[in-house]
């Protein structure tokens, strides 16, 4: 085989998904409900061909030929969540003895077959009964938060390696309280600003927690950064990007990466009434509190241009009264997500993290294209995803490119490794490397699978 992209031997090769999209239910397993499993039957209205939580992708039955079936792609990291309501039923007291024996045969099977643990703290999945007091709304949750946390770092800590606090901490702000796509689907930029706040503070605790166990491993947070660019270069398009950047990337990167927010995001704050209380304690915290890795997800650039209108002032606050999402002509779709497809993103994410970030390890740690219907490209029983191929080898040679000129990439998951359940869209959308017949439950390799298992095996192609 002659590689024209190389990438290191101890390169992390995989794939990432979360307790709530893939682990499903059985009966008696003594798990309480999150606030997914609430909505998805409570609002089932909302979700695509009302499919709820109960089944997704079966890893909890399944986990063991999961796992099998990982190896057989050459995996050497996997990166999942640990479902706190599953652990902790009522997300603060007494814990789940089914669910530690799962977790620690899921982490046991994992190390067994040379596939390195990358576990999640929180993926979106606030425990129903801490969801009723406020969920990260009420700052006591920060607490429960830690609490959780020191208990997964006692039980596991002693085998697992990387550890991460959050999953996109903007998206239980942003789509749960303001933009009304995720429960409890408030519309509230003062309350999504204060839910963003305390997850800023769980995560700093939760850091310091993991610090004083001087456990052998390292602790950092994914992060889902969106590349923002102007249509043009007029003053007025790159101040609606500035403005874009600075409402869904810096403000939550730069207390968490630099230890401060931005100074001009809290004067547009104040300047409008909706600024969160934050303490001189809790900027003390985010200061002093610092990652060992960070993850990468990144499936489309966003494009701003200068506001046509003026806002409704009267009007529900929002980041965007300062810019306008922009359509650009020609752009390559995904036309089953509606999203643009644009590898180059993942290159400027790197040079911006080797910038502004001090060029911090990280890697990939979510990448890739659901498709809709993916049935019409099967072939004696296997989908032939050539474009599934074309997408990751387009965004993995930006990738090298980026590595060549010095950014501190260790790694490279797609999302995700079967078919799994998605928040809102269920089963619409298909991204995995195996096929999930929802009927049976069978899992079948992809084109796209025997793919990714010769790059792992060459280390590049």
């Amino acid at each position: 085989m002659t590689k024209n992209y190389s990438f290191p031997p101890h390169f992390f090769w995989g794939a990432s998904t979360s307790a709530t999209q893939s682990e499903g239910r059985v009966a008696d397993d003594g798990k309480g409900e999150n606030i997914w499993d609430f909505a998805s039957n409570e609002y089932n209205h909302r979700f695509y061909e009302g499919v709820t939580t109960e089944k997704t992708s079966r890893f909890y039955e399944d986990y063991q030929t999961d796992i099998g079936l990982m190896a057989e792609l050459n995996f050497n990291s996997f990166r999942t969540s640990i479902s706190w309501s599953r652990l902790i039923p009522n997300g603060v007291g007494p814990v789940n003895e089914q669910a530690v024996t799962f977790y620690n045969q899921v982490i046991d099977e994992l190390i067994a077959k040379g596939i390195e643990p990358f576990i999640n703290l929180y993926h979106f999945d606030m425990p129903l009964e801490l969801q009723k007091i406020g969920g990260f709304e009420n700052k006591i949750v920060v607490q429960y938060f830690k609490q959780y946390a020191e208990t997964c770092f006692d039980l596991f800590g002693d085998r697992v390696k990387y550890w991460f606090t959050f999953n996109e901490p903007m998206i239980p702000a942003e789509a749960g309280y303001l933009h009304d796509r995720h429960y409890p689907y408030v519309v509230d930029f003062k309350r999504a600003a204060t839910v963003l706040h305390h997850i800023a503070l769980a995560h700093c605790e939760a850091i310091k927690s993991f610090r004083e166990r001087n456990l052998a491993s390292k602790i950092g947070i994914i992060m889902d950064i969106i590349p923002v660019y102007p249509r043009s270069q007029h003053p007025a398009d790159l101040k609606a990007a500035e403005m874009a950047d600075l409402f869904y990337t810096r403000s939550i990167n730069e207390p968490l990466l630099l230890g401060r927010y931005p100074a001009e995001l809290v004067g547009i704050l104040t300047e409008y009434g909706q600024m969160p209380v934050v303490t001189n304690a809790d900027l003390a915290l985010i200061a002093e509190t610092k990652v060992d890795i960070l993850g990468i997800n990144y499936y489309k650039p966003r494009r701003v241009k200068a506001l046509d209108y003026e806002p409704n002032r009267s009007g529900v606050f929002s980041p965007e009264w300062f810019f306008a999402n922009y359509e650009m002509p020609g752009r390559r779709m995904n036309t089953s997500r509606g999203i643009e497809i644009y590898p180059q993103g993942i290159y400027d994410i790197a040079k911006m993290i080797q910038a502004k970030y001090g060029n911090i390890d990280w890697f990939v740690s979510e990448n890739g294209i659901g498709i809709q219907g993916e049935e019409q490209f099967m072939e004696n029983g296997m989908v032939m995803d050539d474009y599934r191929i074309d997408f990751l080898k387009e965004h993995l040679i930006w990738l090298h490119k980026a590595m060549a000129e010095g950014s501190n990439c260790l790694g490279y998951h797609m999302w995700t490794f079967v078919d799994c359940w998605s928040w809102i869209n269920a089963y619409k959308n298909r991204y995995g490397f195996y096929r999930l017949d929802l009927a049976t439950g069978e899992k079948t390799v992809k084109k796209s699978g025997l793919w990714f298992k010769d790059v792992i095996k060459e280390h590049g192609f």
